[in-house]
């Protein structure tokens, strides 16, 4: 292509392109000689949406690709999301209509992304349009939940180098556990089945003539575009070339640049209503990979002064004995970055972490003079040892770092389910019957109706506590008390209650009381989904085996008669005072077949991830997973102030 042709096009914002002085540069021996590096630069402009337009401009297309991208990725709408060489950001604006909340378009084509602004604009959707370069994103490291690269954009460059740094960009880019997807044409097919001539009207006054091969290594497709006008004759006669990847080199290449989880999905094969050449997007690959990465630090600007909270988290290079494979598996880091990200949108706060455990003590020591104090979420216990969860407390009282939460009484009293049963009938707080069954009884006296619960005394996380937990008659009690202390050792009691059949309740509380708190609403599990022949239970399966039956438990905001959620909330209240829980608390309970309430367990320092109970309850109040943890910090804070 000649130097006034480049000039035009490069200036095509100001010149109409069916404007331009063109020539043919009639038969080609060999096309790949014609192809400028950076022939990209060059092609995208109105023609490319003549060429093209039976694909890229057609809104039932369009629609259909991100039916298929949200059925594989299933985004939040709160998901920010980066349309990468979007275009004419024809998946941005529609993911836009469809409730996504913060939708970003980037591409190199000033023409196209004009096109996307004037789009956005008349429609009133709120998306982002920007021209960048993907060889050299302009976003902060890790920005996005999910990044698309669509409508075969991928694979322009001449060097395999720079189609690795554009997915090391977006590894950047994206946050931990984000998702990139990839829809690029089937290399291994086209090699066979590329037309090499084809001509098609792309209008009633324009048509367009292809000529294509293969390159020299038979690694991409060489296509050549004449564009002629009926009046006005030859107005384009452009080159261009895309790699053709195969599933295998995608595959390669996305590990190389760090992915992990590479899932290929169901082929896609173009449709248009034109029914011609439909070229590259014949027929494509669908691709998406996981970023499993560490959280980049990156400093925040001093706005103002910020308090230095280091959060003290489970140490997740040591086996772990609560955890159904013994160690911190992928949902454990994926639930660590999900804190992460959380935290990192908090404001006043700048959070370093501590999970190292071997040198934990001398770590503490050292960043003391630079913190205002520990954010305390090592509910593993020291050296994720359970026994030893009052230990961390303990240590750093000891130390005279302030810190969030319980301390070590409130910790090791609730830790005793046979304690607090009775502690809390001292105070007049129903708990259901029970039988204890300490470890030097051989025999003991049993008067409770079937079906009962056996439980470890000692515990949290719902741990020895299962499906068989629950039995009829007696025969099934002495093998689950066999079981439960081969388990758990000869050594340690046993607690058996009778099972309740009512709802099953949690309440949690945020803050201080009697002065500052929060009763957040109360939530029941939803039994609705499991088999008939299980338990309702909310046992270990349920916490830590999601592809159990118990995996389809779902917890909904409980309706309770006013008497019975005011009793509850009540009781709550006082065992928080009571037991000096600190911050925030969670609250178990159960009703009887005749709807009374019965306490089973008090948890101070409850599950903090983003998908558990209290941030469950968060939600339905209509608290994000951000504002609970703000919420938590913020209580802490007020208390260790008064202290003060």
């Amino acid at each position: 292509m000649d130097q006034n042709v480049k000039k035009n096009v490069f200036n095509s914002n100001r010149q109409k392109p069916n404007s331009l002085s063109s020539r043919c540069l009639g038969p080609i021996e060999n096309l790949e000689d014609k192809v400028s590096p950076n022939w990209w630069s060059q092609v995208f402009d109105s023609l490319y949406l003549k060429t093209d337009g039976d694909l890229v401009d057609d809104p039932l297309i369009t629609k259909i690709e991100v039916d298929i991208l949200l059925d594989i990725l299933k985004p939040s709408i709160e998901d920010k999301i980066l349309d990468l060489c979007c275009g004419h950001g024809r998946h941005s604006l529609e993911l836009a209509r469809r409730g996504f909340k913060y939708v970003e378009g980037l591409d190199r084509s000033h023409y196209l992304i004009q096109k996307a602004k004037n789009h956005a604009k008349k429609e009133g959707l709120n998306v982002k349009f920007r021209e960048g370069n993907a060889l050299k994103l302009p976003y902060s490291p890790d920005s996005f939940n999910v990044v698309l690269i669509l409508g075969n954009s991928f694979g322009y460059f001449e060097s395999l180098k720079d189609d690795l740094k554009v997915l090391k960009e977006v590894f950047k880019v994206l946050k931990p556990w984000g998702r990139i997807f990839i829809d690029v044409a089937d290399g291994e097919y086209l090699k066979t089945h590329f037309q090499p001539r084809s001509w098609e009207w792309i209008d009633k006054k324009h048509f367009v003539c292809r000529e294509r091969s293969l390159s020299s290594d038979g690694q991409r497709l060489i296509c050549r575009e004449i564009i002629t006008h009926v009046e006005k004759g030859v107005i384009a006669d452009r080159f261009y070339a895309e790699r053709l990847y195969t599933r295998e080199a995608l595959r390669e290449l996305l590990q190389t640049a760090g992915f992990s989880d590479i899932t290929f999905h169901k082929e896609f094969v173009s449709h248009s209503k034109r029914n011609q050449d439909l070229g590259m997007m014949e027929r494509r690959i669908f691709v998406s990979a996981v970023a499993k990465k560490e959280w980049s630090f990156v400093k925040k600007k001093a706005k103002k002064e910020l308090k230095h909270v280091v959060v003290l988290l489970g140490d997740k290079r040591k086996p772990d004995p609560l955890k159904p494979m013994g160690i911190f598996d992928d949902d454990d880091i994926y639930t660590i970055d999900k804190l992460k990200e959380a935290l990192n949108e908090l404001e006043d706060y700048r959070f370093s972490y501590l999970d190292n455990h071997d040198t934990l003590i001398f770590d503490l020591i050292k960043i003391k003079p630079k913190i205002n104090f520990v954010f305390n979420l090592c509910d593993e216990g020291y050296f994720n040892d359970p026994l030893k969860e009052a230990h961390i407390p303990a240590l750093l009282e000891i130390l005279g770092i302030p810190y969030t939460g319980s301390g070590p009484r409130c910790l090791i009293y609730c830790y005793d389910k046979s304690l607090i049963r009775g502690i809390a009938r001292e105070m007049g707080i129903p708990v259901p019957s029970g039988v204890l069954v300490k470890s030097e009884d051989m025999s003991f006296d049993f008067s409770l109706n079937f079906p009962v619960i056996v439980k470890p005394v000692f515990g949290d996380s719902s741990f020895g506590i299962t499906a068989r937990s629950v039995v009829n008659n007696l025969e099934q009690l002495l093998d689950v008390i066999h079981e439960t202390r081969e388990n758990f050792g000869y050594d340690k009691p046993i607690l058996i209650e009778e099972f309740l059949t009512g709802k099953d309740l949690s309440v949690g509380i945020i803050g201080n009381p009697p002065d500052d708190f929060i009763v957040l609403p109360i939530i029941e599990e939803d039994y609705s989904q499991l088999p008939l022949d299980l338990p309702r239970i909310c046992g270990y399966e349920a916490k830590w085996l999601p592809d159990s039956p118990y995996g389809k438990i779902r917890s909904i905001k409980a309706e309770l008669p006013e008497e019975v959620k005011g009793f509850i909330i009540e009781c709550c209240l006082k065992l928080f005072s009571r037991l000096e829980c600190r911050d925030y608390c969670r609250f178990d309970w159960r009703l009887d077949y005749e709807g009374n309430p019965k306490l089973l367990e008090v948890n101070p320092n409850p599950g903090w991830c983003w998908d558990g109970h209290l941030a469950k309850m968060a939600e339905i109040a209509g608290i994000t997973y951000k504002e609970m943890l703000g919420l938590i910090l913020e209580a802490a804070q007020k208390r260790l102030g008064k202290k003060a």
